[in-house]
């Protein structure tokens, strides 16, 4: 689906006492949203005057935020980017907009039903397709996923025995 805004992280607390806020990333490397300028905050562009990666987290400090007290109202908000500033790899998307496409078998053409859900796990992500019956679909490109087609909506994926059907 394509999308304008991306969430890319909530501000989950206030670091120091200089008004920086600590964000969690809500996917993948958290030095991704450190190549942005702007921010959307409560649907405000921000721009970072600081930020920077600490542990897991990402620092930032905003403008008119200059102490903990102000740190702490954002505590809890979600932070997001324009979808146009992001350079994504060739082929690869952000979560938000893989959910709603219409996922198909690579092979027989046949639709399987809705991406719903995207959930992170250690190895890789799951997909859950929701059709006539609920499966999942590990995120493994060019194993289980063949093609991705934003622009049709369409997810082509590799089925395997059992993977979305009733059989036992």
């Amino acid at each position: 689906m394509k999308l304008e805004t991306i969430k890319i992280g909530q501000i989950v607390n206030a670091h120091g006492i200089r008004g920086e806020v600590r964000i969690q990333p809500r996917d993948g490397d958290p030095a991704f949203l450190t190549k942005f300028k702007t921010f959307l905050l409560d649907g405000q562009p921000v721009s970072a005057a600081s930020c920077h990666v600490h542990k897991s987290l990402v620092l930032a400090k905003f403008p008119g935020v200059d102490d903990m007290n102000a740190a702490l109202a954002l505590k809890g908000k979600d932070l997001y980017i324009r979808r146009e500033d992001a350079r994504l790899p060739e082929g690869e998307y952000f979560d938000d907009e893989l959910l709603g496409l219409d996922v198909y078998d690579a092979d027989s053409g046949q639709c399987l039903g809705e991406l719903t859900a995207v959930e992170p796990y250690p190895a890789h992500k799951l997909y859950t397709v929701r059709g006539q019956r609920e499966f999942l679909v590990p995120a493994v490109k060019d194993v289980f996923i063949k093609s991705v087609n934003m622009e049709e909506n369409r997810m082509e994926i590799h089925v395997w025995e059992g993977m979305a059907g009733d059989e036992n």
